[in-house]
């Protein structure tokens, strides 16, 4: 371990690597915190789930902007929109995503309203994030997507077809699962949160295996994680 890497988490009782370790688990696989904190302990690393959840809110949107700073720019220009209904202590939520034609996610933007105005700011969110307007904008059927479409991208061709928009739908899969395991998101401001690092992380390591040789596969992971490892090292503590 070098000085360099022990200075910049001076303040943690743990080194860079094992901070990153947990916080990809967490990320990256369907576990809760106490999982993690099991498996943490299996290689002789004695931490508290409390430990793992501080280190997931304050590392994590760091990680996930260095990701999505990296990656701006390298998606395909077809987009599929969708929105996934959400319930958080009691009340109606719609997380709106974006997903490009490789299914790898471009944004979510968590919202309680399901109209043009929601869809307005998804778009936004997009096109800043992205920095292009896509060539095809694919959605189901709810009006809202063609209202704003025509108001913020009319250039953009438009398909509104519950049918075409299997990329997207089958996109909030993993996302359900994961909703699952964590007992439904306790906050908006913790399911935001949690939507805008798992995505970043689901890209990196979103590597297509069914069209991959093993040993591009294998080359493509050991990329992913290698990337991974230089983002953790790459922040401030």
């Amino acid at each position: 371990m070098t000085e360099e890497r022990l200075s910049r988490y001076h303040r943690h009782r743990f080194p860079a690597e094992i901070i990153a370790h947990a916080v990809w688990l967490y990320y990256r696989f369907p576990l809760s915190l106490r999982d993690v904190e099991d498996l943490l302990a299996e290689r002789g690393i004695d931490v508290s789930f409390q430990t793992v959840s501080e280190w997931v809110v304050k590392f994590g949107l760091k990680f996930a902007y260095q990701l999505r700073r990296r990656s701006r720019g390298n998606f395909a220009d077809k987009w599929h929109l969708g929105e996934l209904v959400l319930s958080i202590r009691g009340r109606k939520y719609w997380l709106w995503r974006a997903v490009d034609a490789e299914g790898f996610i471009l944004d979510a933007l968590l919202q309680s309203r399901r109209n043009k105005k929601a869809a307005l700011r998804l778009m936004r969110k997009l096109l800043k994030s992205q920095g292009a307007t896509p060539r095809v904008m694919v959605t189901d059927k709810l009006r809202s997507y063609a209202a704003a479409q025509a108001e913020l991208m009319p250039g953009v061709e438009h398909r509104s077809h519950k049918g075409l928009n299997n990329r997207a739908e089958n996109s909030h899969l993993p996302l359900r699962r994961r909703e699952r395991r964590m007992m439904r998101f306790k906050s908006a401001r913790q399911c935001q949160r949690f939507v805008s690092v798992h995505g970043q992380v689901t890209n990196l390591f979103h590597l297509h295996r069914k069209y991959l040789t093993a040993t591009d596969h294998r080359q493509l992971r050991t990329q992913a994680v290698t990337t991974w490892r230089e983002i953790a090292l790459s922040i401030d503590a």
